[in-house]
């Protein structure tokens, strides 16, 4: 599994359009790296970054598995 991504895979693996991907790496909106002219992404970044995202009163579904996932390393 690669660990960096581009639009199109961030968008597939967020299941959005690649426009909206694009459109929220300018404006700061989702975590990216512009390379020359090419947006990148961290796929645990990302991960992170949606968890975040998630209705606070889910949070401590997220935790459960986070620490979950961390015990199986």
């Amino acid at each position: 599994m690669n660990d960096i991504m581009t639009i199109e895979e961030v968008a597939r693996y967020l299941k959005m359009k690649p426009q909206t991907i694009y459109t929220w790496a300018q404006n700061g909106k989702i975590p990216a790296a512009k390379i020359g002219k090419e947006w990148r992404f961290k796929r645990a970044i990302i991960d992170e970054w949606f968890n975040q995202h998630i209705d606070e009163k889910f949070q401590p579904i997220v935790q459960k598995l986070q620490d979950k996932n961390d015990k199986m390393k």
